[in-house]
């Protein structure tokens, strides 16, 4: 717990930097919030002055003060002189009394004031630290990463524990300096007033704090546990809300509707129990403290009766008294949302100490380029289970080849492909780009020269020139054009509503299949890569939109080292080198009409899509 606390605090770095003002704010917010109950005893004796109390004495030079009743009375004739002279005027007295308690509000709620300033300052700037760590880390992991993690686990780990842990980490602030100095003025005072009367508040309190310091110990797990089943929810929310249309389309919205109210009952019961436990404290502690004045009352009572406290300081005592009650609930309560943090952050920390499985060399170097070809030899990769998915491949892709990749689905095409961009890495063998390991290069570097048009188009809700300028952000709006009309995208863009300012929604949820696709290929032309790869870039095409994009990618492969995945001739048909992958192996390789010639795998595959 105490290690996932500090590194925690790392994010406030440099926590001098608001611990220091914050420090002093706090301690000056402490000393005119202890004067306001301390005017209660000269307010009272002035009011009472027949009656033995307030005596005014004309002081010109402040002798040595004590704090006590005397020494405060001391500095109010002293401030009285100074203003009044000699003559004593009960009104005179109590307006310039009057006019301290202002000033003395005054400082205190304005230091009170900076102090919340400066820990939200913190609370803030520590949270976007913490959300950039975060996110730069998830989008740094290789892609192996989120197939085995839920998005909405991992965004609720980055908005939902996020705002948990900032309050753990500026809640320290209170719990080291706020609420202890608070409590140091309040005991200050009643000191000064009664050092008998302070004894038994120096008793009784630490039995407060021991007894609500029990129940926040209980708030740990069910807190930990609180945030798994928010992850769920969000999970849930983000999953049922993109497959909106495949659950209506299997009547599944009840079965839906019950999952979440399922997740949702479980955590409010989580939830209301971490109240229980939490809100339990302040009443508690309140009831406790109302219980001790009750008893000061009776034994401060027989202490002004003895002469040992005036009756104007047992008010004053117990005015401070009640008030001490309240930085200590605070103190309580800061740790218990402390320990909610902890909790929280646990989850944070799975999802920043997670490893990344690709990582580059210290001396990885850059990819400058493509000069001779790209090889896989003799390739084995598999997931994480035992099964192979590549078993033994040799691919070797001449620089301004188009190799394609064919077979039945589940095959291994576009695991080969995404071995090439260095997505995963190699069980064993390796993939060479002119001749030296895809490893000793920088991932960036390699990637620069690559482009991937992929079946699942991957679009943001944005305009359609903001993704289209994704290939390239530099790019004018002028070249942003042009790679619209290679892709034979120019048309329906000037057609929408706002041309290439057009916002497409979620996911390009605006357009058609064939439009999201095309804009994906435009992205694609405008970086204008050494390197490509397409798989089955034309699966989301209808037969009119297949069209308009086949001369786009025609003219797309000339000249570029290409890997083709796909299942339709017309893709694959004037390709430099066809492989046919089945259950991980090469079954065939040749060209499209070889491979006819041999009547094989290659032949069955056309002829099954030529008869349907």
């Amino acid at each position: 717990m105490l290690k996932t606390y500090f590194r925690l605090l790392g994010f406030a770095k440099p926590l001098s930097r608001y611990a220091i003002p914050y420090f002093i704010f706090a301690a000056l917010h402490a000393v005119f919030n202890t004067f306001n109950y301390a005017m209660i005893i000269p307010i009272l004796n002035a009011m009472f002055t027949a009656d033995g109390g307030f005596i005014f004495t004309p002081i010109y030079t402040l002798p040595h003060i004590e704090i006590n009743e005397a020494g405060f009375n001391t500095i109010l004739s002293y401030i009285y002189t100074m203003f009044f002279g000699e003559e004593f005027v009960q009104m005179k007295f109590l307006a310039m009394l009057g006019g301290v308690t202002i000033a003395m509000n005054f400082f205190s709620n304005l230091f009170r004031y900076a102090a919340a300033m400066t820990v939200e300052c913190l609370r803030v700037n520590t949270m976007c630290r913490i959300r950039n760590e975060m996110f730069s880390h998830v989008a740094n992991m290789n892609v192996g990463y989120f197939s085995n993690q839920r998005k909405g686990d991992i965004m609720s780990k980055i908005t939902q524990d996020v705002t948990v842990v900032r309050y753990c980490i500026t809640n320290t602030l209170q719990v080291a300096f706020r609420d202890p100095l608070l409590i140091i003025g309040y005991m200050t005072l009643m000191i000064g007033i009664s050092w008998q009367l302070s004894l038994f508040a120096i008793i009784f309190l630490p039995i407060v704090g021991l007894l609500i310091g029990r129940v926040v110990k209980r708030l740990r797990h069910p807190a930990k546990r609180g945030q798994e089943r928010m992850a769920d929810l969000v999970s849930v929310t983000e999953e049922s809300l993109s497959g909106m249309k495949i659950v209506k389309g299997y009547n599944a919205t009840n079965f839906i509707i019950d999952k979440f109210k399922k997740i949702n009952a479980d955590m409010s019961r989580l939830f209301i129990s971490m109240a229980r436990s939490q809100q339990l404290a302040s009443p508690m502690s309140e009831f406790l403290g109302i219980t001790a004045v009750a008893v000061i009352l009776v034994f401060g009572g027989s202490l002004v009766e003895k002469g040992l406290v005036s009756g104007a300081g047992f008010i004053a005592f117990v005015a401070a008294f009640s008030q001490i009650t309240r930085p200590l609930r605070s103190f309580i309560d800061q740790f218990a949302n402390i320990n909610q943090g902890v909790a929280a952050g646990e989850r944070i920390f799975t999802l920043i100490d997670a490893e990344n499985e690709v990582k580059d060399k210290e001396d990885a170097k850059e990819f400058e380029g493509l000069k001779d070809s790209i090889e896989l030899r003799n390739v084995e990769f598999s997931y994480e289970d035992d099964r192979k998915i590549i078993n033994g491949v040799n691919i070797k892709i001449k620089r301004g080849q188009t190799v394609a990749l064919v077979g039945p689905s589940g095959g291994g095409k576009s695991t080969l492909s995404e071995l090439i961009p260095r997505f995963y890495d190699v069980d064993s063998g390796e993939v060479l780009f002119d001749g030296i390991s895809v490893k000793d290069y920088k991932q960036e570097s390699l990637r620069a020269k690559m482009s991937i048009v992929s079946q699942e188009t991957v679009l943001f809700n944005d305009s359609i020139e903001g993704n289209i300028l994704m290939g390239r952000p530099t790019a004018t709006h002028d070249e942003v054009v042009e790679a619209s009309k290679i892709a034979n995208a120019h048309g329906f863009i000037m057609e929408s509503p706002e041309g290439y300012d057009t916002n497409i929604g979620d996911r390009g949820a605006k357009l058609s299949g064939g439009q999201r696709q095309r804009l994906s290929i435009a992205r694609a032309v405008l970086k204008n890569p050494e390197i490509l790869i397409l798989d089955e870039a034309t699966s989301a095409l209808d037969t009119e939109s297949e069209k308009l994009v086949q001369d786009a990618l025609t003219n797309l492969l000339k000249g570029r080292t290409s890997v083709v995945i796909a299942h339709r001739l017309s893709t694959i048909y004037n390709a430099d080198r066809i492989y046919v992958i089945d259950e991980g192996r090469i079954v065939e390789e040749g060209t499209h009409k070889e491979l006819l010639d041999k009547g094989g795998l290659y032949a069955h595959l056309i002829e099954m899509q030529s008869f349907s």
